[in-house]
């Protein structure tokens, strides 16, 4: 079996984004030399997520919405307990435990097999600082 490892680094400049990295995914797969099998791709921060969907603008902006209106962003320590301990990302924590934290997608003869909408997007809930994805490709 092989196994093949890398690690993105995302800095996006605002606090919530969705940015597509199917093709990025992709290339790792192509680059793995694996033809069958599975690929990982783990959002390895906990105010991030990874999660597979249409790349639509208006459906981009109905999450975004959406995950506002769940939890609204609210810095001071009175909506969220979080935040009296010195943080304001509560509601981060929260936007991504709904997104999810993962995906796994299979490998079939060496290429991403995803439905025909499908695309593997990174979530940003509370940017402007560096942080990573895991992408795990394992197979033969």
């Amino acid at each position: 079996m092989k196994s093949h490892t890398e690690y993105l680094t995302f800095n996006l400049p605002v606090r919530m984004a969705f940015e597509n990295i199917t093709q990025t995914i992709a290339s790792i797969v192509a680059k793995s030399e694996v033809r069958e099998g599975l690929v990982l791709v783990n959002a390895m921060h906990i105010t991030a997520s990874v999660f597979i969907n249409d790349d639509e603008p208006g459906l981009h902006a109905d999450y975004a919405k959406w995950l506002e209106e769940l939890a609204p962003f609210d810095a001071s320590p009175m909506r969220y307990a979080h935040n009296r301990t010195g943080e304001d990302n509560a509601d981060a924590h929260l936007k991504r435990q709904i997104m999810g934290r993962e995906v796994v997608v299979a490998i079939t003869n060496g290429k991403l097999d995803l439905g025909p909408w499908e695309q593997i997007f990174y979530g940003e809930f509370d940017g402007r600082r560096a942080k990573r994805v895991l992408v795990k490709v394992i197979g033969e």
